[in-house]
């Protein structure tokens, strides 16, 4: 297998080579337009990038995560939700990197097949990070007015919350 594994994907791009060459179309110019196209979609899209790390950390760093979490506490007990998956479940929306370092830390520090590691788990799987993906899409194509989006997605993402505590509780 691990065979197998090594040459797909040399020869995919081998394939779409010949096939590209076949059909007349040039690849390197082609990968060349590609780049440029890519270059110009980053630096529209830096700018967005930068401001939502830039409070994403200073979120964290002047303990308002913290302090919601404590604040959110009584909800987080009623609609059953282990309290060491809270933080996670607060920067899932803001922060992909940040939410992996958390379901990390709540792995090692209660194991993986605990409640709350379980928790954890299907949670970053079964939601987004809302506003990284809105600064990104809306970011690149120029759009400044998003309307219902953030409504909607935080709605998916509160759903995603609490529905993996209580698939979790069902199943296991």
């Amino acid at each position: 297998m691990n065979i197998v594994g090594a040459w797909v994907v040399p020869v995919i791009i081998g394939l779409i080579l010949i096939f590209g060459l076949a059909q007349g179309v040039k690849p390197f110019d082609c990968f060349l337009q590609g780049a440029s196209d890519g270059l110009t979609a980053l630096i529209k899209i830096i700018p967005s990038l930068i401001g939502l790390i830039t409070a994403v950390e200073m979120f964290k760093a002047s303990g308002a995560l913290d302090l919601l979490n404590y604040a959110l506490s009584p909800v987080a007990n009623f609609l059953q939700i282990p309290s060491e998956v809270m933080p996670l479940a607060l920067l899932r929306p803001i922060s992909g990197g940040g939410t992996i370092a958390l379901l990390d830390r709540i792995l090692n520090a209660v194991g993986p097949d605990s409640t709350a590691g379980r928790t954890a788990s299907v949670m970053c799987g079964s939601s987004e990070t809302t506003f990284y993906t809105m600064a990104v899409y809306y970011g690149s194509c120029g759009i400044t007015r998003t309307r219902y989006t953030l409504i909607a997605a935080l709605a998916g993402d509160f759903a995603a919350m609490v529905i993996s505590a209580a698939v979790v509780r069902l199943l296991f």
